[in-house]
């Protein structure tokens, strides 16, 4: 089987690219033992043409890049003005508030994903209209891309499975020391500010 392109390895080189911030998503990394296409085992080896450590295949040589997933939230806007916030019955940020969000699925756009998290975790059906913005942070394994969209009238929010409650909240009253995620209130403070800018 052919190298992928740019795959080849050499060995230590004098001086190496620092690798890239290793957090939480280290134990998932470290997990994998076995290449994804051919099964065989992985090892840590400098990549010349990258300047970087990856997991390499010994077998056949293709490099198991380890690259942030996608998350898409949505903030959903009553016709009064105030949105939908949710408190997280789960791991990570148990206990705290954020919009609907969770990871796309293979199959649909970020909107559609954003869209399909608001019925799966508040039970309303909403349409992710504008962009507020893409959060990306060097220490963490994600990129949050956050709409917002108008919720219809005569819709009645509830909690999902990852929620122990659901409070509409108009701007002035958004629990600013307790939300979620760094994601979340950055997210905020942009559709904030783009109320303001209207």
């Amino acid at each position: 089987m052919k190298k992928r392109s740019g795959g080849k390895t050499s060995g230590k080189a004098k001086f190496l690219a620092p690798a890239p911030p290793r957090l939480y998503w280290t134990p998932h990394g470290s997990a994998l033992k076995h290449c994804f296409l051919c099964g065989g085992r992985l090892v840590e080896r400098y990549v010349k043409n990258e300047k970087r450590r990856r997991d390499v295949c010994v077998c056949c040589g293709i490099i198991n890049y380890m690259n942030p997933k996608v998350v898409a939230g949505l903030i959903p806007v009553l016709p009064d003005g105030r949105i939908v916030l949710l408190k997280r019955s789960k791991a990570p940020a148990q206990g705290k508030w954020t919009f609907p969000a969770g990871y796309q699925e293979m199959g649909e756009t970020v909107a559609q994903a954003a869209s399909r998290e608001s019925q799966e975790e508040i039970h309303l059906r909403v349409k992710a209209r504008s962009l507020v913005g893409i959060y990306s942070y060097a220490s963490s394994g994600v990129v949050t891309i956050v709409f917002e969209g108008p919720v219809r009238r005569g819709q009645t929010p509830s909690p999902g499975d990852e929620a122990s409650a659901v409070k509409a909240v108009p701007v002035d009253e958004i629990p600013w020391g307790r939300l979620a995620f760094r994601s979340t209130i950055q997210a905020l403070r942009d559709w904030e500010k783009g109320i303001g800018a209207r």
